[in-house]
């Protein structure tokens, strides 16, 4: 499967522009991992750390479900691997696949987008229970890219470990 990276446009108005960043950073992601196999993608960064990029997948899967669709959509859905809430057991993919990260994440990001283009604007709010506070969509967008980004970071190292590829 070829990855599609868009670069965001240069001059957008501000909600075409946040979506366009987050999209380029969920397809960093996804070409990060490209080309690997299932083995490749479990392979944890260094002992005591579980994070491997399929981890990666995983618990972002899980932060495209709690932002967009727990917090904004205000859906009562199970997380899909951190039982206990904690979003740092979904780096344990140690008997995870591709194809089962990979779709659950893939439906994820598919709910958010709807989410977000149905949103009337950035300023929908939703209520974020951790922080005991309503957020607005445009916060969730932004932190998102703020997740993809800092994790992306993570996943530069783990690929040029599995391979030497940089710079995707």
């Amino acid at each position: 499967m070829e990855t599609e990276r868009i670069g965001p446009p240069l001059l957008a108005g501000e909600r075409e522009t946040l979506r366009a960043f987050l999209d380029f950073h969920r397809a960093t992601l996804a070409l990060k991992c490209e080309g690997l196999t299932d083995e490749e993608l479990r392979r944890q960064s260094s002992p005591p750390s579980t994070l491997s990029l399929l981890g990666l997948v995983r618990h972002l899967a899980e932060v495209e479900r709690t932002w967009f669709r727990r917090v904004i959509n205000a859906e009562d859905v199970p997380l899909i691997w951190s039982a206990t809430g904690d979003f740092q057991e979904a780096y344990d993919a140690s008997a995870s696949s591709r194809s089962e990260a990979f779709e659950a994440w893939q439906r994820e990001v598919e709910h958010a987008r709807r989410i977000e283009r149905e949103a009337e604007s950035l300023d929908v709010t939703g209520h974020q229970a951790r922080w005991g506070e309503d957020v607005s969509l445009r916060l969730v967008m932004l932190h998102m890219m703020h997740e993809y980004a800092r994790h992306n970071g993570h996943a530069d190292f783990l690929r040029e470990a599995i391979d030497g590829t940089v710079g995707v």
